[in-house]
């Protein structure tokens, strides 16, 4: 007797967004059906306004479905309330943003532990996660500093360091070197890279950028709500294939 196929971790089907109504209805997604799996490291690319962002929105639980489908282990995520979906963020869902949305005038470490405090985590226990979760992005020893005495691609380990503190399932990333140059870009993408490879987090990422997309084992391509594109590519880093 064969086994069932394990089910996915992440499976839209037929998801569609519309916003608006009459002639100021927008429709974001068209119909969408995606699966990832688990361990998983995805770049998400498209025109602006081909529906990366709202797709991004509703895997990441922020916005929900106008229909179709979206499970999370085989739970339908559009039939949570919100606060079930709250519970689902704050549990299994870790987010990185362009713009690093750190608290200006509060320490490394006291960014970092505000996810575990949202959790009611006791003191001890914040700080001892939140210094691990910085030395694990090579900030050991900056964990006083504020986001002014970093530099930006310091700024965004801070960010990463944030969202992984609670070791979440699926990392979402939005345009994470969109404000970085060529050098600390590559630095955070490879910290991205690692962390899937060596922790096994599902890593989905929007960029418009090909060379940090190379960074993924697959991207998916966005036209006009669709999905139009899903490549996969061997295993191999970029910093790999250039030494070979």
């Amino acid at each position: 007797m064969s086994e069932a196929p394990l089910t996915p971790l992440i499976r839209l089907r037929g998801v569609t967004r519309v916003y608006g109504e009459g002639q100021a209805m927008v429709r974001a997604l068209a119909g969408v059906d995606l699966e990832i799996e688990a361990g998983e490291f995805v770049a998400i690319m498209g025109p602006s306004g081909s529906g990366k962002s709202t797709a991004m929105n509703i895997l990441g639980c922020l916005d929900t479905p106008s229909a179709g489908e979206y499970l999370f282990r085989g739970v339908h995520v559009e039939r949570l309330s919100r606060d079930q979906r709250a519970r689902l963020r704050r549990r299994h869902l870790g987010f990185v943003f362009q713009g690093f949305n750190l608290l200006a005038r509060t320490s490394a470490l006291e960014n970092v532990e505000l996810p575990l405090l949202y959790r009611g985590e006791p003191t001890a226990a914040r700080h001892a996660a939140a210094r691990a979760a910085l030395a694990s992005v090579g900030l050991e020893g900056r964990e006083g500093h504020t986001p002014g005495e970093l530099s930006g691609g310091q700024q965004q380990r801070v960010a990463i360091a944030r969202a992984i503190v609670t070791q979440p399932t699926v990392l979402l990333a939005d345009e994470p070197t969109g404000n970085l140059d060529t050098q600390r870009s590559r630095e955070i993408m490879e910290l991205l890279a690692g962390l899937n490879r060596e922790r096994g987090i599902t890593v989905l990422m929007v960029t418009h950028e090909p060379d940090m997309a190379e960074y993924a084992r697959r991207t998916v391509r966005f036209v006009d709500g669709l999905i139009a594109g899903d490549t996969r590519r061997p295993q191999l880093q970029p910093q790999a294939a250039e030494a070979a």
